[in-house]
């Protein structure tokens, strides 16, 4: 099919007309013109933030039923990414192949294209920072996109509504002469609740009335991005941590939004002068809607994480580190039925995932376990079916952290695509609830692995929550216990995706799994678990479970040198180690090297690893119980 590419700059009958007589047509726009901006002039950062915020919320609302608007915007290690998918899925025979295109050249001519798919404009308050959030949330809700008001001469607004087109405003976040809506003071406008004394905390509230009690949002998916605050520190890390680009796919979804701090023992960073406590309040005011939304039987999923370089931690002034901050919102989110797919600082970053939802998968994507006779074949096991370890210590690497939509997509090109993968057997551990997001990454890596490649499940199964939370007493929440929820939820992700292991569970500060949680897990990952709060060694019915070891991220000489030396020092014959964001080339390194310190050390693939380690708990049972000394 001939590929016709549309070049559109101010004439929106030409762009109707041809939405007509090609209704599949996909319209693109190319965002890159941001990073170019100054990030020193206020000026520019305003134009940067107007334009990819107003696109991506028109771009959630458009796709929302069908994939008619890409955008190119994240660039990483100079590679465009969204260029990167584009193409790969543009290929002959691919999903994307002979579909048209009309390229949009210019913001208005853009937005006037899509006129008849949305209903008009929420217009949102410069002043008050949370404003631009409940904008999106309310766009999605009511088919509308977001425009920051500002009657300067050239800006969005005044292109969009004061003039040109002059879009009608269909919900007002500010009021009409431009002075704040929300003072902090008072009655929360529109509601019978009384403010919460926090101008931040306020808009929420009143979100919370309008569109979560009156059950017009869409409560299984909520995106925790930072607010118009990002404005006033854009260097503070990689410049499109702004995670505009990351709204779209969550206000297709009509999803709820929010930036709050998780702490509630010191005021907000960003609102220093708020009531202790008042942001997480808030927070689990939202998530207790969502709860009663889902009716306790669905879980929420949240795009997200804090951002540690800009609010909430010692970073900004507050007392707290980075980790404990990722820690304690996980546990306050697990508390009510929600898991993070965790869009962190450094890849956050995350364009056009209202387009790719939209991605045909296969039904199932099969994985294959080992059996014992080749395991006996392959000299791991004696006849009588006992493990033969002929003085070999065992080991497997968690290659991660994949837990995040957007740290899979943006580091494709650099990790995946590397020409050492397939030389060693890595265990890929990958949350299969990123097909939401990411399907097409999803998919790539199952069309392209090697027989090396094996995939488990990342931190902590579908998505990354703290599964001790979930278990009764719930004391955050007070709520039932949701193990058969989150279970229910895994499953069905588990058996789409082929997995039987869970290659890491993040408990972090929150009580250890129980005997009902362990049942929970041996319900989606009979194959394996390998939590922080467990004995060293466990079976589980039979499910084997080992506890979690040491993080390996130095050079790959030092990595070997610390690995050879765990391997001396633990007292049983299986190894785990966890690696993040390292390359297959950094793997091959690691092991040349722990072949000169210790050539008994065996790198194993996952089923072998785990299986092996479960007919050793079965012949040791003093391991089995959990009683090998430490």
């Amino acid at each position: 099919m001939f590929v016709k590419v549309l070049f559109i700059t101010g004439f929106l009958t030409f762009a109707v007309s041809c939405k007509k007589k090609y209704p599949e047509i996909i319209g693109m726009y190319d965002l890159k013109y941001t990073l170019a901006y100054d990030l020193d002039n206020s000026e520019q950062v305003l134009f940067l933030w107007d334009d990819i915020h107003t696109v991506s919320t028109l771009q959630g609302v458009v796709n929302r039923e069908k994939p008619r608007l890409f955008v190119n915007y994240v660039v990483e290690s100079g590679i465009e990414i969204d260029s990167y998918w584009w193409n790969k899925y543009r290929q002959s025979g691919e999903w994307l192949h002979g579909k048209d295109t009309i390229v949009y050249n210019d913001i208005v001519t853009l937005i006037e294209a899509y006129q008849n798919d949305f209903e008009g404009v929420v217009v949102y308050d410069s002043d008050v920072a949370a404003t631009s959030n409940v904008a999106s949330a309310v766009a999605g809700i009511e088919n509308l996109i977001a425009v920051r008001y500002d009657q300067s001469p050239g800006s969005l607004y005044a292109r969009l509504v004061a003039n040109g087109p002059k879009l009608p405003v269909k919900v007002w976040l500010i009021h009409e002469d431009g002075t704040s809506l929300f003072n902090g003071q008072g009655d929360i406008p529109g509601t019978n609740r009384k403010s919460t004394g926090s101008v931040k905390n306020d808009p929420y509230i009143w979100f919370i009335e309008h569109y979560m009690k009156t059950n017009r949002c869409n409560a299984e998916y909520g995106a925790y991005y930072i607010d118009q605050k990002w404005r006033e520190n854009p260097q503070a890390t990689v410049v499109n941590h702004h995670t505009l680009t990351n709204h779209d796919f969550f206000v297709s979804k009509r999803a709820f939004f929010y930036d709050l701090s998780p702490w509630g023992d010191e005021p907000a960073t960003d609102d220093p002068e708020q009531a202790v406590g008042t942001d997480l309040a808030t927070l689990k005011e939202l998530l207790s809607e969502a709860y009663r939304l889902n009716k306790g039987k669905k879980m929420c999923h949240i795009g997200g994480f804090p951002a540690w370089a800009f609010k909430y931690t010692m970073h900004a002034g507050g007392s707290h580190d980075d980790v404990p901050t990722e820690w304690e919102f996980s546990r306050i989110i697990s508390a009510y039925n929600a898991f993070k797919d965790a869009d962190a600082i450094g890849y956050g970053a995350l364009a056009n995932a209202s387009f790719w939802q939209h991605f045909p998968l296969e039904e199932k994507y099969e994985q294959k376990w080992v059996t014992q006779d080749e395991l006996k074949k392959r000299g791991y096991l004696t006849e009588d079916g006992k493990v033969d370890f002929k003085n070999r210590e065992f080991m497997i690497f968690y290659v991660g952290d994949y837990d995040a939509s957007s740290w899979i997509t943006q580091r494709t090109p650099t990790i995946w695509d590397h020409p050492d993968r397939g030389k060693l057997p890595l265990m890929w551990s990958i949350s299969p609830v990123l097909d939401r997001r990411a399907p097409m990454v999803m998919h790539n890596f199952r069309k392209t692995a090697t027989r090396n490649d094996y995939f488990a499940a990342a931190d902590n199964g579908a998505g990354y929550l703290m599964p001790g939370m979930l278990q009764e007493p719930r004391d955050i929440s007070a709520l039932p216990c949701g193990l058969d929820v989150w279970a229910e939820h895994c499953k069905k992700y588990y058996d789409k995706w082929g997995l039987s292991i869970t290659g890491f569970v993040i408990d972090g500060h929150a009580p250890g799994l129980s005997s009902k949680g362990l049942d929970c897990y041996a319900s989606f990952s009979p194959n394996g678990i390998v939590p922080q709060k467990v004995p060293l060694t466990l079976l589980h019915g039979n499910m084997p479970v080992l506890r979690s070891d040491e993080d390996i991220q130095q050079n790959p000489k030092e990595g070997a040198l610390r690995i050879a030396q765990r391997v001396a020092d633990r007292p049983i014959p299986f190894h785990w180690f966890r690696n993040i964001l390292k390359t297959p080339g950094w793997y091959v390194e690691v092991m040349d090297e722990l072949g000169k310190i210790n050539p008994n050390i065996e790198l194993l693939d996952a089923p072998t690893f785990f299986e092996l380690y479960r007919i050793w708990l079965k012949q040791n049972p003093d391991a089995a119980d959990g009683n090998i000394p430490v």
